[in-house]
């Protein structure tokens, strides 16, 4: 057995971005994600592992400050909730257009605009269709419990140094704020500089080594002919990302009439509503999507021989609703479900919809 603690969400992040060998964390404080910049300067990894923490002058000098750690083959990250990471959006289409691998957390808050500062899931579109500027991808874990918080910190930053891609942890503030026993990961060294050069030589900008040409790390071609060549081997590679890395979880579907799609803390609280639906005698399952980029696009098709409804389970307006209608085609009825402004559902209400709107009641 490892190293078990009681763990906030965010706390957990910033514990798991210094045993995985994150090299440096670039910040800004916002609720309701502050405590992961607050423990690791809490923590001073700088005194154990040698990682920089540094509270950058804003959400922008943050993610651009990743861009060059991120340019030099470091393990860098950021983190910040919703309105940070709007500020952040063009570093982060920089980052994608230069094949660069970064870790970005976003824990989620309502909105739009400042909002609320309670959990949301309305940066859906954000993360998984491309928040900045571009055609562009990240690759996107959610989480639903502290455990993953912690997992998907390593699982992160192996995907993007993989692809060449900025990666995004999407939470909310649900899974940041609450405590969970957590089994923390063993601590990796940090790579030495030999290691960066063997690891991502042919790209980081760590000086020039005789024989080699120059790399440069830049997302500008003002050749249209070049750009275009460019954003086929982009596509190319979300392609290759959706036959390799979709992640998903499925709960009582083998039998399931109806399903619920949700994901991170929707999806926690749609396991009480399945279990609440089949005591009525209502056979319904849960799918949660782990990766919303690349999405269980086949996975759900693969259940619509079986079930006569699908509801999507949000905290927002409706928004991976359209991805369940995509993979579904028309083929059953999809419906929506979700509070938002900072309102969490409980799972009777699940309930409640998955009748009304589906079964007709």
């Amino acid at each position: 057995m490892g190293d078990i603690r009681l763990m906030k969400g965010n706390e957990v992040i910033a514990e798991a971005a210094i045993r995985c060998g994150c090299d440096g964390y670039f910040g800004y404080p916002i609720t309701p994600q502050s405590e992961i910049m607050e423990t690791l300067m809490i923590r001073k990894p700088e005194d154990e592992t040698g990682m920089v923490v540094l509270q950058a002058e804003s959400e922008v000098a943050a993610i651009n400050m990743v861009y060059g750690g991120a340019s030099c083959g470091k393990k860098v990250m950021t983190s910040s909730s919703s309105p940070g990471i709007s500020l952040k959006a063009e570093g982060i289409t920089y980052l994608a257009g230069a094949e660069l691998p970064a870790l970005i957390v976003n824990i989620v808050r309502g909105g739009p605009g400042l909002g609320t500062i309670q959990p949301a899931q309305s940066d859906y579109f954000q993360a998984v269709k491309g928040g900045g500027h571009g055609d562009y991808k990240l690759i996107v874990l959610a989480p639903a419990s502290v455990q993953e918080m912690n997992d998907f910190v390593d699982l992160g930053f192996e995907l993007s140094f993989k692809y060449l891609n900025p990666a995004m942890i999407l939470s909310d503030g649900v899974i940041g704020q609450m405590m969970e026993k957590v089994e923390l990961a063993d601590y990796k060294p940090r790579w030495t500089d030999e290691e960066i050069e063997k690891i991502s030589g042919s790209w980081a900008t760590n000086g020039r080594k005789s024989g080699r040409e120059r790399n440069i790390s830049t997302s500008l071609d003002l050749d249209s002919a070049k750009q275009e060549i460019f954003n086929h081997k982009l596509q190319a590679k979300y392609r290759k990302m959706e036959e390799n890395e979709v992640r998903y979880e499925k709960f009582e579907c083998d039998d399931a009439e109806y399903l619920l799609v949700a994901y991170g803390s929707s999806a926690r609280i749609c396991q009480k509503s399945v279990e609440l639906a089949r005591e009525k005698g209502i056979k319904v399952g849960l799918l949660r999507p782990i990766t919303l980029f690349p999405y269980p696009t086949k996975q759900i098709q693969e259940m619509l021989g079986q079930v006569k409804g699908i509801l999507s389970v949000e905290m927002s307006a409706g928004q991976m609703v359209e991805d369940v209608r995509l993979a579904v085609n028309g083929k059953v009825p999809v419906e929506h479900y979700g509070r938002y402004g900072g309102i969490i559902p409980t799972p009777e209400e699940v309930v409640e919809a998955l009748e009304e709107k589906i079964l007709g009641k």
